[in-house]
Protein backbone atom coordinates (compact mmCIF):
# COMPACT_ATOMS: atom_id res chain seq x y z
CA UNK A 1 0.00 0.00 0.00
CA UNK A 2 3.05 2.06 0.28
CA UNK A 3 2.20 3.67 3.54
CA UNK A 4 2.75 1.21 6.40
CA UNK A 5 -0.68 0.82 8.04
CA UNK A 6 -2.10 4.08 7.29
CA UNK A 7 -4.09 2.35 4.91
CA UNK A 8 -6.28 1.15 7.44
CA UNK A 9 -7.09 4.16 9.04
CA UNK A 10 -7.97 5.19 5.17
CA UNK A 11 -9.66 2.25 4.94
CA UNK A 12 -12.09 3.04 8.11
CA UNK A 13 -12.49 6.23 7.03
CA UNK A 14 -13.44 5.58 3.15
CA UNK A 15 -15.80 2.90 4.79
CA UNK A 16 -17.99 5.59 6.48
CA UNK A 17 -20.86 6.01 3.59
CA UNK A 18 -20.86 1.60 3.28
CA UNK A 19 -21.33 1.27 7.22
CA UNK A 20 -23.98 3.88 7.76
CA UNK A 21 -26.24 1.07 5.72
CA UNK A 22 -25.40 -1.72 7.75
CA UNK A 23 -28.05 -1.05 10.70
CA UNK A 24 -25.85 -3.96 13.11
CA UNK A 25 -22.79 -3.05 15.49
CA UNK A 26 -21.51 -6.34 14.85
CA UNK A 27 -21.56 -5.84 10.83
CA UNK A 28 -20.66 -2.33 11.10
CA UNK A 29 -17.48 -4.12 13.00
CA UNK A 30 -17.31 -7.07 10.47
CA UNK A 31 -17.10 -5.53 6.65
CA UNK A 32 -13.71 -3.19 8.08
CA UNK A 33 -12.28 -6.36 9.02
CA UNK A 34 -13.13 -8.94 6.20
CA UNK A 35 -11.83 -6.03 3.32
CA UNK A 36 -8.93 -5.41 5.13
CA UNK A 37 -8.61 -9.42 5.49
CA UNK A 38 -8.92 -9.20 1.49
CA UNK A 39 -6.51 -6.23 1.08
CA UNK A 40 -3.71 -7.21 3.74
CA UNK A 41 -0.70 -9.74 3.45
CA UNK A 42 -1.08 -13.46 2.69
CA UNK A 43 -1.55 -15.26 -0.56
CA UNK A 44 -4.79 -16.94 1.00
CA UNK A 45 -7.94 -15.10 0.92
CA UNK A 46 -10.43 -17.46 2.65
CA UNK A 47 -12.33 -16.98 5.81
CA UNK A 48 -9.77 -19.29 8.06
CA UNK A 49 -6.52 -17.86 6.72
CA UNK A 50 -7.94 -14.10 7.28
CA UNK A 51 -9.21 -14.63 10.85
CA UNK A 52 -6.22 -16.00 11.71
CA UNK A 53 -3.90 -13.01 10.58
CA UNK A 54 -6.18 -10.77 12.54
CA UNK A 55 -5.70 -10.83 16.44
CA UNK A 56 -8.99 -11.22 17.94
CA UNK A 57 -10.99 -11.79 15.07
CA UNK A 58 -12.72 -15.33 15.11
CA UNK A 59 -13.47 -17.31 11.95
CA UNK A 60 -17.15 -17.47 13.17
CA UNK A 61 -17.75 -14.50 13.23
CA UNK A 62 -16.39 -13.50 9.76
CA UNK A 63 -18.54 -16.75 8.39
CA UNK A 64 -21.64 -15.33 10.01
CA UNK A 65 -21.41 -12.00 8.39
CA UNK A 66 -21.06 -13.60 4.91
CA UNK A 67 -23.00 -16.65 4.92
CA UNK A 68 -25.04 -17.12 7.96
CA UNK A 69 -26.09 -13.96 8.84
CA UNK A 70 -29.77 -12.24 7.53
CA UNK A 71 -29.34 -8.72 6.36
CA UNK A 72 -29.58 -6.89 2.99
CA UNK A 73 -26.37 -6.25 1.31
CA UNK A 74 -28.49 -4.12 -1.45
CA UNK A 75 -27.46 -0.67 0.34
CA UNK A 76 -23.39 -1.56 0.24
CA UNK A 77 -23.96 -2.27 -3.41
CA UNK A 78 -25.30 0.83 -4.60
CA UNK A 79 -23.45 2.89 -2.28
CA UNK A 80 -20.42 1.45 -4.29
CA UNK A 81 -22.49 1.86 -7.42
CA UNK A 82 -22.13 5.78 -6.04
CA UNK A 83 -18.35 5.92 -5.39
CA UNK A 84 -17.68 4.47 -8.43
CA UNK A 85 -19.37 7.12 -10.68
CA UNK A 86 -17.76 9.79 -8.16
CA UNK A 87 -14.59 8.08 -8.73
CA UNK A 88 -14.50 7.32 -12.75
CA UNK A 89 -17.99 7.94 -14.43
CA UNK A 90 -18.94 10.29 -17.20
CA UNK A 91 -19.61 10.72 -20.61
CA UNK A 92 -16.25 9.39 -21.20
CA UNK A 93 -16.28 6.03 -19.32
CA UNK A 94 -17.11 2.89 -20.62
CA UNK A 95 -19.33 0.33 -19.45
CA UNK A 96 -17.49 -3.29 -19.52
CA UNK A 97 -19.67 -6.61 -19.74
CA UNK A 98 -17.81 -9.57 -19.25
CA UNK A 99 -17.98 -12.53 -17.10
CA UNK A 100 -15.20 -14.47 -15.34
CA UNK A 101 -15.04 -18.05 -14.28
CA UNK A 102 -13.62 -19.19 -10.47
CA UNK A 103 -12.34 -22.92 -10.77
CA UNK A 104 -14.42 -25.15 -7.83
CA UNK A 105 -14.50 -28.61 -7.29
CA UNK A 106 -17.05 -30.67 -6.00
CA UNK A 107 -20.91 -30.33 -6.97
CA UNK A 108 -22.62 -28.35 -3.92
CA UNK A 109 -20.77 -25.43 -4.35
CA UNK A 110 -23.81 -23.01 -5.62
CA UNK A 111 -23.21 -22.38 -10.40
CA UNK A 112 -20.54 -25.43 -10.21
CA UNK A 113 -20.87 -27.12 -13.57
CA UNK A 114 -18.81 -28.07 -15.94
CA UNK A 115 -17.81 -24.76 -18.46
CA UNK A 116 -15.54 -22.69 -20.15
CA UNK A 117 -12.48 -21.71 -18.31
CA UNK A 118 -11.20 -18.16 -20.25
CA UNK A 119 -8.20 -18.55 -17.81
CA UNK A 120 -7.06 -22.19 -18.51
CA UNK A 121 -8.54 -22.15 -22.36
CA UNK A 122 -10.05 -25.21 -21.70
CA UNK A 123 -14.02 -26.71 -19.82
CA UNK A 124 -13.43 -27.12 -16.52
CA UNK A 125 -15.33 -27.34 -13.17
CA UNK A 126 -16.02 -23.69 -11.95
CA UNK A 127 -18.97 -20.63 -11.43
CA UNK A 128 -19.26 -18.42 -13.69
CA UNK A 129 -20.00 -14.72 -13.02
CA UNK A 130 -21.38 -11.93 -15.49
CA UNK A 131 -19.25 -8.99 -14.70
CA UNK A 132 -19.59 -5.05 -14.99
CA UNK A 133 -16.38 -2.68 -14.39
CA UNK A 134 -16.72 1.38 -14.81
CA UNK A 135 -13.99 2.13 -16.49
CA UNK A 136 -12.47 5.72 -16.89
CA UNK A 137 -8.58 7.14 -18.33
CA UNK A 138 -7.21 3.40 -18.03
CA UNK A 139 -9.01 3.26 -14.09
CA UNK A 140 -11.27 0.25 -13.48
CA UNK A 141 -13.80 0.24 -10.66
CA UNK A 142 -16.03 -3.33 -10.84
CA UNK A 143 -19.63 -2.94 -9.73
CA UNK A 144 -21.31 -6.20 -10.22
CA UNK A 145 -20.56 -9.51 -10.28
CA UNK A 146 -23.44 -11.87 -11.06
CA UNK A 147 -23.63 -15.81 -10.76
CA UNK A 148 -24.40 -17.51 -14.05
CA UNK A 149 -26.86 -20.84 -13.59
CA UNK A 150 -26.70 -23.58 -15.62
CA UNK A 151 -29.30 -25.03 -16.30
CA UNK A 152 -28.33 -28.17 -14.48
CA UNK A 153 -28.40 -25.90 -11.85
CA UNK A 154 -32.03 -24.32 -13.01
CA UNK A 155 -33.81 -27.96 -13.49
CA UNK A 156 -32.83 -29.10 -9.96
CA UNK A 157 -34.83 -27.38 -7.55
CA UNK A 158 -34.17 -29.19 -4.62
CA UNK A 159 -30.48 -28.41 -5.13
CA UNK A 160 -31.03 -24.70 -5.56
CA UNK A 161 -32.82 -24.49 -2.53
CA UNK A 162 -29.96 -26.23 -0.56
CA UNK A 163 -27.51 -23.68 -1.93
CA UNK A 164 -29.73 -20.94 -0.93
CA UNK A 165 -30.82 -19.71 -4.27
CA UNK A 166 -33.61 -16.80 -3.90
CA UNK A 167 -36.95 -17.55 -5.51
CA UNK A 168 -36.50 -14.55 -8.10
CA UNK A 169 -33.08 -15.96 -8.85
CA UNK A 170 -33.63 -19.79 -9.81
CA UNK A 171 -35.50 -19.34 -13.80
CA UNK A 172 -33.19 -20.08 -16.70
CA UNK A 173 -31.33 -16.80 -17.85
CA UNK A 174 -28.64 -16.27 -19.99
CA UNK A 175 -25.60 -14.42 -19.72
CA UNK A 176 -26.80 -11.59 -22.02
CA UNK A 177 -30.33 -11.60 -19.79
CA UNK A 178 -28.23 -11.30 -16.63
CA UNK A 179 -25.86 -8.50 -18.29
CA UNK A 180 -28.88 -6.29 -19.51
CA UNK A 181 -30.48 -6.59 -15.96
CA UNK A 182 -27.22 -5.48 -14.59
CA UNK A 183 -27.09 -2.53 -16.78
CA UNK A 184 -30.37 -1.91 -15.48
CA UNK A 185 -29.51 -1.69 -11.98
CA UNK A 186 -26.45 0.50 -12.77
CA UNK A 187 -28.49 2.85 -14.73
CA UNK A 188 -31.11 3.21 -12.12
CA UNK A 189 -28.54 4.14 -9.81
CA UNK A 190 -27.20 6.90 -11.92
CA UNK A 191 -24.02 5.77 -12.91
CA UNK A 192 -23.06 7.74 -15.80
CA UNK A 193 -21.09 5.89 -19.26
CA UNK A 194 -20.43 6.78 -22.66
CA UNK A 195 -20.48 3.77 -24.09
CA UNK A 196 -21.07 -0.51 -23.36
CA UNK A 197 -18.42 -2.34 -24.70
CA UNK A 198 -18.61 -6.57 -24.38
CA UNK A 199 -17.08 -9.93 -26.24
CA UNK A 200 -18.56 -12.11 -28.42
CA UNK A 201 -20.12 -13.88 -25.57
CA UNK A 202 -22.50 -11.18 -25.89
CA UNK A 203 -22.02 -9.27 -28.86
CA UNK A 204 -23.30 -12.33 -30.61
CA UNK A 205 -26.68 -12.40 -29.28
CA UNK A 206 -29.21 -10.32 -31.31
CA UNK A 207 -31.52 -10.22 -28.58
CA UNK A 208 -28.48 -8.38 -26.02
CA UNK A 209 -27.68 -5.55 -29.13
CA UNK A 210 -31.41 -4.87 -29.62
CA UNK A 211 -31.64 -4.44 -25.73
CA UNK A 212 -28.59 -2.12 -25.43
CA UNK A 213 -30.13 -0.32 -28.54
CA UNK A 214 -33.38 -0.27 -27.08
CA UNK A 215 -31.91 1.99 -23.76
CA UNK A 216 -30.87 4.05 -26.01
CA UNK A 217 -27.09 3.51 -25.22
CA UNK A 218 -24.10 3.12 -27.84
CA UNK A 219 -22.21 -0.26 -28.20
CA UNK A 220 -19.13 -1.84 -29.76
CA UNK A 221 -19.47 -5.38 -29.04
CA UNK A 222 -17.42 -8.50 -30.17
CA UNK A 223 -18.98 -11.29 -32.90
CA UNK A 224 -17.78 -14.07 -34.46
CA UNK A 225 -16.84 -14.40 -37.90
CA UNK A 226 -19.22 -16.25 -39.47
CA UNK A 227 -22.01 -13.50 -38.40
CA UNK A 228 -23.83 -12.66 -41.27
CA UNK A 229 -24.47 -9.13 -42.87
CA UNK A 230 -25.99 -7.40 -45.26
CA UNK A 231 -24.85 -3.83 -47.01
CA UNK A 232 -26.05 -1.18 -45.25
CA UNK A 233 -28.18 -0.28 -48.52
CA UNK A 234 -30.09 -3.55 -48.76
CA UNK A 235 -33.57 -2.69 -50.23
CA UNK A 236 -36.82 -5.37 -49.38
CA UNK A 237 -38.46 -6.21 -52.52
CA UNK A 238 -42.20 -7.25 -52.88
CA UNK A 239 -41.34 -11.34 -53.63
CA UNK A 240 -42.78 -13.10 -57.00
CA UNK A 241 -46.25 -13.79 -55.89
CA UNK A 242 -46.93 -17.38 -55.60
CA UNK A 243 -50.11 -19.54 -54.25
CA UNK A 244 -50.17 -19.43 -50.62
CA UNK A 245 -47.76 -16.10 -50.30
CA UNK A 246 -49.01 -13.02 -48.39
CA UNK A 247 -49.11 -10.43 -50.99
CA UNK A 248 -46.58 -8.18 -48.16
CA UNK A 249 -44.17 -11.33 -48.71
CA UNK A 250 -40.87 -9.08 -49.37
CA UNK A 251 -37.13 -10.58 -49.60
CA UNK A 252 -33.36 -8.64 -49.77
CA UNK A 253 -32.62 -7.17 -53.01
CA UNK A 254 -29.30 -8.78 -52.37
CA UNK A 255 -27.40 -12.19 -49.94
CA UNK A 256 -26.39 -11.63 -46.70
CA UNK A 257 -22.60 -12.69 -46.50
CA UNK A 258 -20.21 -13.86 -43.11
CA UNK A 259 -18.49 -10.69 -42.18
CA UNK A 260 -15.54 -12.28 -42.71
CA UNK A 261 -16.45 -12.19 -46.57
CA UNK A 262 -17.62 -8.69 -46.08
CA UNK A 263 -14.46 -7.20 -44.88
CA UNK A 264 -12.26 -9.40 -46.80
CA UNK A 265 -12.80 -7.30 -49.88
CA UNK A 266 -11.80 -4.61 -47.76
CA UNK A 267 -8.49 -2.25 -47.63
CA UNK A 268 -6.83 -2.81 -43.93
CA UNK A 269 -5.36 0.59 -42.31
CA UNK A 270 -3.02 0.30 -39.98
CA UNK A 271 -4.18 1.93 -36.86
CA UNK A 272 -2.09 2.90 -33.57
CA UNK A 273 -4.71 3.87 -30.85
CA UNK A 274 -2.35 5.12 -28.21
CA UNK A 275 1.36 4.67 -26.94
CA UNK A 276 2.22 2.17 -24.70
CA UNK A 277 5.39 1.67 -22.38
CA UNK A 278 6.51 -0.15 -24.82
CA UNK A 279 5.98 1.87 -27.81
CA UNK A 280 3.02 2.17 -29.99
CA UNK A 281 -0.03 0.11 -30.05
CA UNK A 282 -1.73 -0.29 -33.11
CA UNK A 283 -2.87 -3.20 -35.64
CA UNK A 284 -4.74 -3.12 -38.98
CA UNK A 285 -8.57 -2.22 -39.06
CA UNK A 286 -11.31 -2.11 -41.93
CA UNK A 287 -14.72 -0.93 -41.40
CA UNK A 288 -18.18 -0.89 -43.40
CA UNK A 289 -21.46 0.19 -42.99
CA UNK A 290 -23.91 -3.08 -42.67
CA UNK A 291 -27.39 -4.68 -41.26
CA UNK A 292 -26.86 -7.33 -39.30
CA UNK A 293 -28.67 -10.50 -40.39
CA UNK A 294 -30.63 -10.97 -37.37
CA UNK A 295 -34.49 -9.73 -38.72
CA UNK A 296 -37.55 -12.08 -39.18
CA UNK A 297 -36.32 -15.78 -41.21
CA UNK A 298 -37.64 -16.13 -44.67
CA UNK A 299 -37.16 -18.46 -47.08
CA UNK A 300 -34.30 -16.69 -49.19
CA UNK A 301 -32.27 -18.23 -52.75
CA UNK A 302 -34.22 -21.48 -52.17
CA UNK A 303 -32.73 -21.65 -48.45
CA UNK A 304 -34.94 -22.11 -45.54
CA UNK A 305 -34.56 -20.08 -42.34
CA UNK A 306 -32.90 -17.01 -43.56
CA UNK A 307 -32.54 -13.91 -41.83
CA UNK A 308 -33.89 -10.73 -42.95
CA UNK A 309 -31.73 -7.52 -42.41
CA UNK A 310 -32.02 -6.18 -39.32
CA UNK A 311 -33.38 -2.14 -38.73
CA UNK A 312 -30.29 -0.95 -37.19
CA UNK A 313 -27.76 0.31 -39.42
CA UNK A 314 -24.31 -0.44 -37.69
CA UNK A 315 -20.19 -0.47 -38.08
CA UNK A 316 -18.93 -3.45 -38.79
CA UNK A 317 -15.04 -3.70 -37.91
CA UNK A 318 -12.31 -6.25 -38.72
CA UNK A 319 -8.89 -6.39 -36.68
CA UNK A 320 -6.01 -8.17 -38.03
CA UNK A 321 -3.27 -8.59 -35.42
CA UNK A 322 0.02 -8.77 -35.86
CA UNK A 323 -0.10 -12.37 -34.69
CA UNK A 324 -1.93 -13.29 -37.75
CA UNK A 325 -5.51 -13.36 -35.42
CA UNK A 326 -9.12 -11.76 -36.61
CA UNK A 327 -11.34 -10.60 -34.96
CA UNK A 328 -14.80 -8.83 -35.72
CA UNK A 329 -17.24 -6.39 -34.35
CA UNK A 330 -20.51 -4.70 -34.59
CA UNK A 331 -20.73 -0.78 -33.40
CA UNK A 332 -23.88 1.64 -32.97
CA UNK A 333 -21.33 4.34 -33.03
CA UNK A 334 -22.59 7.13 -35.77
CA UNK A 335 -21.78 6.64 -39.03
CA UNK A 336 -19.25 9.68 -39.00
CA UNK A 337 -17.18 7.79 -36.39
CA UNK A 338 -13.27 7.89 -37.84
CA UNK A 339 -11.43 4.34 -38.15
CA UNK A 340 -9.39 5.34 -35.60
CA UNK A 341 -12.33 6.11 -33.08
CA UNK A 342 -13.94 2.80 -33.80
CA UNK A 343 -10.15 1.21 -33.18
CA UNK A 344 -9.87 2.76 -29.73
CA UNK A 345 -13.69 2.15 -28.41
CA UNK A 346 -13.25 -1.68 -29.09
CA UNK A 347 -9.71 -1.83 -27.68
CA UNK A 348 -11.08 -0.07 -24.42
CA UNK A 349 -12.17 -3.22 -23.46
CA UNK A 350 -8.96 -4.90 -22.15
CA UNK A 351 -9.54 -3.01 -18.39
CA UNK A 352 -12.19 -5.54 -17.63
CA UNK A 353 -9.50 -8.53 -18.23
CA UNK A 354 -7.06 -7.01 -16.03
CA UNK A 355 -9.52 -6.04 -13.03
CA UNK A 356 -10.97 -9.57 -13.24
CA UNK A 357 -6.95 -10.66 -12.95
CA UNK A 358 -6.18 -8.28 -10.03
CA UNK A 359 -9.32 -9.38 -7.63
CA UNK A 360 -8.54 -12.67 -8.37
CA UNK A 361 -4.60 -12.52 -7.65
CA UNK A 362 -4.58 -9.78 -5.23
CA UNK A 363 -7.91 -10.13 -3.47
CA UNK A 364 -8.60 -13.47 -3.44
CA UNK A 365 -12.42 -13.06 -4.84
CA UNK A 366 -11.75 -17.08 -6.26
CA UNK A 367 -10.87 -17.76 -3.07
CA UNK A 368 -14.17 -18.07 -1.16
CA UNK A 369 -14.90 -21.59 -0.09
CA UNK A 370 -18.49 -21.86 1.57
CA UNK A 371 -21.57 -23.37 -1.14
CA UNK A 372 -24.38 -20.54 -0.48
CA UNK A 373 -25.33 -18.09 -2.70
CA UNK A 374 -25.30 -15.48 -0.24
CA UNK A 375 -22.37 -16.40 0.90
CA UNK A 376 -20.70 -15.76 -2.84
CA UNK A 377 -22.35 -12.55 -3.42
CA UNK A 378 -21.42 -11.32 0.01
CA UNK A 379 -17.54 -12.01 -1.12
CA UNK A 380 -17.44 -10.83 -4.32
CA UNK A 381 -18.88 -7.53 -3.03
CA UNK A 382 -16.47 -6.93 -0.06
CA UNK A 383 -13.71 -7.94 -3.40
CA UNK A 384 -14.82 -5.18 -5.15
CA UNK A 385 -15.32 -2.68 -2.19
CA UNK A 386 -11.80 -3.21 -1.30
CA UNK A 387 -10.60 -2.91 -5.03
CA UNK A 388 -12.65 0.32 -5.54
CA UNK A 389 -10.78 1.07 -2.26
CA UNK A 390 -7.77 0.44 -3.76
CA UNK A 391 -8.53 2.66 -6.95
CA UNK A 392 -9.62 5.25 -4.73
CA UNK A 393 -5.95 5.77 -3.49
CA UNK A 394 -4.18 5.27 -6.50
CA UNK A 395 -6.65 8.37 -7.80
CA UNK A 396 -5.75 10.00 -4.85
CA UNK A 397 -1.92 9.32 -5.27
CA UNK A 398 -2.13 10.67 -8.06
CA UNK A 399 -4.22 14.25 -7.63
CA UNK A 400 -1.13 14.61 -4.95
CA UNK A 401 1.27 14.14 -7.95
CA UNK A 402 -0.56 16.38 -10.32
CA UNK A 403 -0.28 19.39 -7.49
CA UNK A 404 2.78 18.75 -6.88
CA UNK A 405 4.19 18.81 -10.33
CA UNK A 406 1.89 21.34 -11.23
CA UNK A 407 1.01 19.06 -14.78
CA UNK A 408 -1.36 15.97 -15.52
CA UNK A 409 -1.02 13.36 -13.50
CA UNK A 410 -2.48 9.77 -15.00
CA UNK A 411 -3.91 6.51 -12.37
CA UNK A 412 -2.70 3.43 -13.10
CA UNK A 413 -5.49 0.77 -12.99
CA UNK A 414 -3.02 -1.54 -11.22
CA UNK A 415 -4.34 -0.86 -7.35
CA UNK A 416 -0.23 -1.97 -6.61
CA UNK A 417 1.35 0.58 -8.82
CA UNK A 418 2.89 -1.93 -11.60
CA UNK A 419 2.47 -0.19 -15.05
CA UNK A 420 0.04 -2.04 -17.29
CA UNK A 421 1.59 -3.41 -20.66
CA UNK A 422 -1.88 -5.37 -21.70
CA UNK A 423 -1.74 -4.95 -26.10
CA UNK A 424 -5.46 -4.16 -25.37
CA UNK A 425 -4.75 -0.46 -23.23
CA UNK A 426 -7.29 2.36 -24.40
CA UNK A 427 -4.99 5.62 -24.01
CA UNK A 428 -5.93 9.73 -24.07
CA UNK A 429 -8.15 10.75 -26.42
CA UNK A 430 -7.10 10.29 -29.97
CA UNK A 431 -6.24 13.26 -32.29
CA UNK A 432 -9.20 13.93 -34.67
CA UNK A 433 -8.95 11.86 -37.58
CA UNK A 434 -10.53 12.21 -40.82
CA UNK A 435 -14.22 11.05 -40.76
CA UNK A 436 -14.58 7.47 -42.77
CA UNK A 437 -16.18 7.80 -46.73
CA UNK A 438 -18.17 5.72 -48.40
CA UNK A 439 -17.69 3.56 -51.08
CA UNK A 440 -19.91 1.99 -53.52
CA UNK A 441 -22.04 -1.03 -52.57
CA UNK A 442 -20.76 -2.79 -50.28
CA UNK A 443 -19.66 0.46 -48.63
CA UNK A 444 -16.38 -1.07 -47.79
CA UNK A 445 -14.66 1.96 -45.91
CA UNK A 446 -11.24 3.03 -47.32
CA UNK A 447 -9.27 5.12 -45.13
CA UNK A 448 -5.51 6.34 -45.79
CA UNK A 449 -4.53 6.83 -41.56
CA UNK A 450 -0.81 9.18 -41.66
CA UNK A 451 1.76 7.17 -40.37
Amino acid sequence: MGDGGNWRADLDCWLEPFLAELNHAARRTMCPHYIAGLIGLGERKSMQPMAARQDGLSYDRLQHFISVGRWDDAPLARTLLAEADRMVGGRDAVLVIDDTSLPKKGRHSVGVAPQYLSTQGKTGNCQAMVSLTLARREVPVLLGLRLFLPTTWTDDATRMARAGVPEAARAPRTKPEIALGEVDRVRAAGVRFGLVLADAGYGCSATFRAGLSARGLAWAVGVPSNVKVYPADVKLLPAEPKPGRPSDFLLPDTASEPAEAVLGRARWCSVTWRSGTKGRLKARFAAARVRVADGPTRRIGGKANQHLPGDEEVWLVGEHRASGERKFYLSNLPPKASLRRLASAIKARWVCEQAHQQVKEELGLDHFEGRSWTGLHRHALMTMLAYAFLQHRRLARAGRGKKAEGGPATASADPSGRTPGHAGQPGPAPHAMPALRSAPQPRIIELNVPK
